[in-house]
């Protein structure tokens, strides 16, 4: 069978896409897409990704349709890096078989989940 190599985009409705996509860029260092074709664009590491569909009710989604989970190298020095920007952060005391975990909310009130995944699971 025939199968995705990955994602190669998530696009969602904004307020203010050009206020949002700074906010991405700035505190998370997910860079914008290219103006023109054959521009630079983010590239993610790779590694392990959930492609979830969840009850509306789930806690994750913290009621919206959409959340999105981002791996990252150290969820400590993330979490700090957000909070000196003013950006408030729940890191859940909690440590999963597959890691630690936080939540915030962008500007717009969309669920973003940072993960930092155990050693087992980043493999």
């Amino acid at each position: 069978m025939e199968r995705v190599l990955g994602i190669g985009g998530f696009f969602f409705a904004a307020r203010d896409p050009a206020a949002l996509t700074d906010w991405y860029a700035t505190n998370l260092g997910v860079e914008p897409p290219p103006d023109l074709y054959g521009g630079d664009v983010w590239h993610q590491q790779a590694g392990p990704t959930a492609f979830a569909a969840m009850d509306g009710d789930e806690p994750t989604l913290e009621g919206k349709t959409w959340a999105i989970n981002f791996r990252v190298r150290s969820l400590d020095a993330m979490v700090d890096q957000l909070r000196q920007r003013g950006i408030r952060v729940t890191v859940d005391d909690t440590e999963y078989p597959i890691g630690r975990f936080a939540t915030l909310t962008d500007p717009e009130g969309n669920a973003v989940q940072l993960w930092e995944a155990s050693e087992t699971s980043a493999r």
